[in-house]
């Protein structure tokens, strides 16, 4: 799979590395300028040389910036296929102060969240996590920031429904979504320096979570890197099997963005989870695991640490399942045993939460135990009105008071917890490890294409050539270059290698 991804790149790669070169902003029809200078690349048939070289070659033609040139492009003034190719290195050369600007911006945020961790101290307790989803992003904040003062750690953005789907990123301050807020630069700026606000009050560093997903998951995971986001969702199948964006595409696609995200020191949330809305969570669970296993290992050819895993998994099993407790331990229990050093996300119940708010509150009591024993480390809090509206500021209290006390009155429980030899939590263990084997062996001699076809994850078929996106897949041409893949992957395969 990596040498497939390794031969092609894709338009919303080419449009990362644009905003990665200082390309921002909209047209007078409101197209991002990063969409303005790829299509342009795409109709005159230069998408596989690759926006770096052509962008860099007029660079040194013209004298313009890469915000000059896209400008110029936008109003029929330059056009890339006329200016004649000089030397790559050139090119390169042309290009390194632009880099260089947005490389040293992202190190900056990566220093600042440490200082910041340094200074408050991180939390030794599952991160408690929770969500925003008003569709405006100034009433985000302030449900953001009162989230903070209940005792909140991680605060998640929720992406506006669909958006997965654009093949553009929204600009600027947005106050309109349906099920959540926009994904843009100017949101992640906005909620970034609110929450600073929030932690600095609370004495704690707030984490700031949202999606690098969909058709422009490269560009966003930039976006993040560049406004100090700490969490983004950035699953390697997620986007084929819940929002038919085609394989190919999304296989390219979730490798730059892991580069980027690894650089910025951004751990990935994975979502296995999302596998168990549409699968049983006891007859399947070996599915999820499998699918751990190879977002870790996509991850480390990102140059994405272990450290920076938040590999997904959820509380999902029906309660009326004899010992469904017990096959819960097993599989959180069997999780963390396997990923030693990744930040494990565990996401709560919700297949099963009917709106009676009183058996939501147990199973959600049930899900935080499981965590603590289990050690977990980013707990996604179940809301006790899940399946009956989006949360309000006084659910969100509830959820994290209740996560609190499960946490402190079972705090050294993980270490006290021997598990019966042959019994049925590491028997049902076994059983899901064995099974994810055969799986991993299976789709390594059907290839991971075919495997997908065949719908193996979630029961969701998919077509290699089928589903979104497709068109913006091309080969790399000869002289082909992404400047930002040497750089924020210098040094730390090495670290990786050594690490495995």
């Amino acid at each position: 799979m990596q040498n497939f991804i390794d031969r092609h790149t894709t338009a919303a790669t080419e449009r990362a590395i644009c905003r990665l070169l200082g390309i921002d902003n909209v047209d007078n029809f409101d197209v991002p300028m990063p969409n303005v200078v790829v299509a342009h690349l795409a109709e005159n048939g230069l998408l596989g040389a690759g926006a770096a070289l052509l962008l860099g070659n007029a660079m040194a033609a013209t004298g313009k910036s890469p915000q000059e040139i896209a400008d110029g492009i936008s109003i029929g003034y330059i056009d890339l296929s006329k200016i004649p190719m000089g030397d790559i290195g050139t090119a390169k050369q042309a290009l390194s102060t632009a880099a260089a600007r947005s490389i040293d911006k992202i190190r900056a945020n990566r220093r600042n969240r440490e200082d910041d961790l340094a200074k408050y101290g991180d939390s030794s307790v599952p991160l408690l996590y929770v969500i925003v989803a008003t569709g405006n992003i100034y009433e985000d904040i302030t449900q953001a920031q009162a989230a903070v003062a209940q005792g909140a750690d991680i605060v998640a953005v929720i992406r506006t429904t669909g958006q997965s789907l654009l093949d553009y990123v929204p600009y600027g301050a947005t106050t309109e979504g349906f099920g959540g807020t926009y994904a843009t630069q100017e949101n992640f700026r906005l909620m970034r320096a609110a929450l600073d606000e929030a932690g600095d009050k609370a004495g704690r560093y707030i984490r700031l979570c949202n999606y690098a997903s969909g058709l422009c998951m490269p560009e966003i995971a930039a976006m993040g890197a560049m406004e100090r986001l700490d969490v983004m969702l950035n699953d390697a199948l997620y986007g084929i099997l819940f929002r038919d964006i085609n394989m190919k595409r999304t296989m390219i696609d979730q490798y730059f963005s892991r580069v980027i995200n690894g650089f910025a020191g951004i751990v990935i949330n994975t979502g296995e989870d999302n596998y168990l809305t549409t699968a049983d969570a006891v007859e399947e669970a070996h599915t999820v695991l499998t699918s751990q296993f190879l977002n870790e290992q996509f991850a480390l050819l990102a140059g994405l640490p272990e450290e920076q895993m938040g590999l997904g998994h959820a509380f999902e099993i029906a309660p009326d399942v004899k010992n469904g407790f017990l096959y819960e331990i097993a599989q959180a229990q069997m999780a963390r045993e396997i990923f030693p050093e990744a930040p494990l996300k565990y996401m709560p119940p919700t297949k099963f939460m009917t709106g009676d708010i009183f058996m939501g509150t147990v199973q959600n009591a049930l899900f935080n135990a499981v965590t603590v024993m289990t050690n977990q480390r980013i707990h996604l809090l179940g809301m006790l009105t899940e399946a009956i509206h989006t949360p309000f500021m006084s659910d969100r209290a509830q959820a994290l008071d209740s996560a609190k006390y499960i946490a402190h009155t079972m705090a050294d429980m993980a270490d006290e917890i021997e598990f019966k030899q042959g019994g049925i939590i590491q028997n049902r263990a076994s059983e899901v490890l064995s099974k994810a084997c055969d799986l991993l062996a299976t789709i390594e001699q059907n290839k991971l294409f075919a495997t997908l076809e065949q719908g193996i994850f979630a029961g969701i078929k998919r077509g290699r050539d089928a589903g979104k996106g497709l068109d913006g897949v091309v080969l790399k041409a000869e002289g082909y270059f992404n400047p930002f893949i040497d750089i924020m992957l210098e040094k730390r395969m090495d670290k990786i290698s050594e690490n495995k």
